[in-house]
């Protein structure tokens, strides 16, 4: 899966609203949404800690 910048977007804005909208730190929401994005798309729906 390839993110796109808009994916990105999204959720990094979610991220940033829950923590209270802080001005300036717009390159660290980023990194974090699309860290947590690329982590989401390598975990399979499938695989539950019960059938690993």
């Amino acid at each position: 899966m390839t993110l796109t910048d808009e994916q990105i977007r999204v959720r990094a804005h979610e991220l940033w609203e829950q923590a209270g909208k802080p001005e300036g730190r717009q390159d660290e929401f980023w990194r974090l949404a699309e860290q947590e994005l690329l982590n989401e798309d390598k975990s399979s729906p499938l695989r539950t800690p019960d059938n690993l």
